[in-house]
C-alpha cells in the first residue's frame, strides 16, 4: 500500500509522552539550547517545513527518520549521507543499503536554505536530521524527546561503511545483535530502534525471499502481499512495513510480530524464539515502554561521534563540501 498525501488528520496530533532523558558523557558536548541565541527561530523553521512534507506525503516522515538512522550509523552522525557524489568524490548514497531506496533529500534542502536565509552558516546539516527525525516521529504520532544539538558536518563520506555497517533486511536475529552492538547497542535498543519500522515502506526485493519461501510467515499475509510482489518483476513496489496502522508511528509493529506478519525477514527475527522475544511481547502490551526505550535510544544513536568544536564545518549546501 503506497501512504497517500490526504492531510494529517487529527489523530496524528494526540498529547504525546514527553520523556525526560539523562546523558552521559558523550553528549556533554551537545546541548538541547545549542542554537538559543545563534538562531532562535531554528527549531521552528525545521519543525515548519517537516509538517507540511508529512502532510503532503505520510511517508515522508519514515523516510526522514530514516535518514538519520544512515547517517549516524556510518561514521557517525556528520550528515555524511547528505553528501552527493562528483567527479572527485564519491559520496554513501549509491552504497547498497542506500540506491534508490534513501529519500527526502529534497527536504532537508529546503530546510538548509530558509536557515541560511535567517542565520547564515550556524545550523549543520546533521543537526537538521537528527531534529528533523523527531520531529517526523511526533507529527506522526509517536513520542517526543529533547534533541541534542550542536553538531558539525564531516568533510568525508564512506561508501564502503556504509555498505558495510547498515543492518539488511535479510539478517537473522545474532547478526542484528552483532551490528548493533558494534555501535554500543544493546539488544534491547536495538529492538526498540526496530520499532521505527512501524511507519514506512520496503521494496519488494527485500521482503519477497520471505514471503516466497520463509516458514515462519502467516500464509494469508504472505498471500495478500503476492499481488503486489510477484517472484519476478515488479521489484520497486512497495508495501507498508506495518501493514496495520501504516500511517501512524505506534506499537502495532510489534503486534504484527507476535502473529508473524512482520514484513521482511529481520523483522521477524525478533520475534522467532530468541533473546528478543519477551521485548516484543512486552511492546505489544505497553506501547508507553515502547516510546520511552524508543526515544532514549534514538537520543543515544544520536551521539554516535558527532563531529563538535573545531572539527567539521557547517555547510551551506548540505549536498557539497564548502
Amino acid at each position: 500500500m503506497v501512504m497517500g498525501s490526504n492531510s494529517v488528520s487529527n489523530a496524528f496530533f494526540f498529547p504525546v509522552l514527553l520523556l525526560l532523558i539523562s546523558f552521559g558523557v558523550s553528549s556533554a558536548q551537545l546541548s538541547s539550547n545549542y542554537y538559543a541565541s545563534t538562531c532562535p527561530t531554528a527549531l521552528s523553521v525545521i519543525r515548519n517545513v517537516v509538517k507540511n512534507a508529512v502532510v503532503k506525503e505520510h511517508r515522508m516522515g519514515a523516510s526522514l527518520l530514516r535518514l538519520h538512522f544512515h547517517d549516524c550509523f556510518v561514521n557517525g552522525c556528520d550528515a555524511s549521507v547528505l553528501l552527493d557524489d562528483t567527479t572527485s568524490f564519491t559520496g554513501e548514497k549509491t552504497a547498497g543499503p542506500n540506491k534508490d531506496s534513501l529519500r527526502g533529500f529534497d527536504v532537508i534542502d529546503t530546510i538548509k536554505t530558509q536557515l541560511e536565509n535567517v542565520c547564515p552558516g550556524v545550523v549543520s546539516c546533521a543537526d537538521i536530521l537528527a531534529v528533523t527525525s523527531r520531529d517526523s516521529v511526533v507529527l506522526l504520532g509517536g513520542p517526543t524527546w529533547a534533541v541534542q544539538l550542536g553538531r558539525r558536518d564531516s568533510t568525508a563520506a564512506s561508501l564502503s561503511t556504509a555498505n558495510s555497517d547498515l543492518p539488511n533486511p535479510f539478517m537473522d536475529l545474532s547478526d542484528l545483535i552483532s551490528t548493533f552492538s558494534s555501535k554500543g547497542f544493546t539488544a534491547k535498543e536495538m529492538a526498540a530502534l526496530s520499532g521505527s519500522h512501524t511507519i514506512g515502506q520496503a521494496g519488494c526485493t527485500t521482503f519477497r525471499a520471505r514471503i516466497y519461501n520463509d516458514t515462519s510467515i502467516d500464509s494469508m499475509f504472505a498471500t495478500s502481499l503476492k499481488t503486489n510482489c510477484p517472484s519476478e518483476g515488479g521489484d520497486a513496489n512497495l508495501s507498508s512495513l506495518d501493514a496495520t496502522t501504516p500511517l501512524i508511528f505506534d506499537n502495532a509493529y510489534f503486534k504484527n510480530l507476535a502473529n508473524n506478519k512482520g514484513l521482511l525477514h529481520s523483522d521477524q527475527q525478533l520475534f522467532s524464539g530468541g533473546s528478543t522475544d519477551s521485548l516484543v511481547t512486552t511492546y505489544t502490551t505497553n506501547p508507553a515502554a515502547f516510546y520511552a526505550d524508543f526515544a532514549s535510544a534514538i537520543v543515544k544513536m544520536g551521539n554516535l561521534g558527532p563531529l563538535t568544536g573545531n572539527s567539521g564545518q557547517i555547510r551551506t549546501n548540505c549536498r557539497k563540501i564548502n
